[in-house]
């Protein structure tokens, strides 16, 4: 099943999209806020048409405590829209330090921070999507 993964932003929408077996994520693409939240959602759903997508994964920024803070609660709202939006299922998925985590490996792989900008949210998108990924597999197996 193919999976896209969005890391909602303020300003940018980081994408990614799993091969079509659901097993591997791959950064994307960043779409760039319109201040048109509808027009944002439409982008999104041209890109599930795109790639086929079967659902969409939502990265939620809960708390370190598990808890629901603001940033949280937001998401949670527009995954909820997006939902009403597009025709294929919309979930939400734990994203708690995917962006350090995103940061950490494009610098590892020797990216200074300016280059790092112009891809992270779509890093962080692809770090999200595959937690979503594997946690799906580990429950297949078990």
């Amino acid at each position: 099943m193919r999976a896209l993964g969005l890391d909602l932003g303020s300003k940018r929408i980081g994408i990614a999209v799993s091969d079509p077996d659901g097993r591997l994520a791959t950064p994307a693409d960043v779409l760039h806020r319109t201040g048109d939240r509808t027009r944002d959602h439409r982008a999104v759903a041209d890109l599930v048409a795109e790639w086929e997508a079967e659902v969409v994964v939502v990265g939620v920024p809960y708390s370190l405590d598990g808890g629901t803070g603001p940033a949280a609660e937001a998401m949670l709202a527009e995954s909820r829209q997006l939902a009403r939006f597009l025709d294929v299922p919309v979930e939400t998925h734990d994203e708690r330090l995917t962006t350090v985590s995103a940061e950490r490996r494009l610098s590892e792989a020797g990216l200074d921070a300016r280059a790092q900008r112009e891809v992270v949210d779509q890093m962080a998108a692809a770090v999200l999507l595959q937690a979503w990924l594997d946690a799906r597999s580990g429950e297949a197996t078990t």
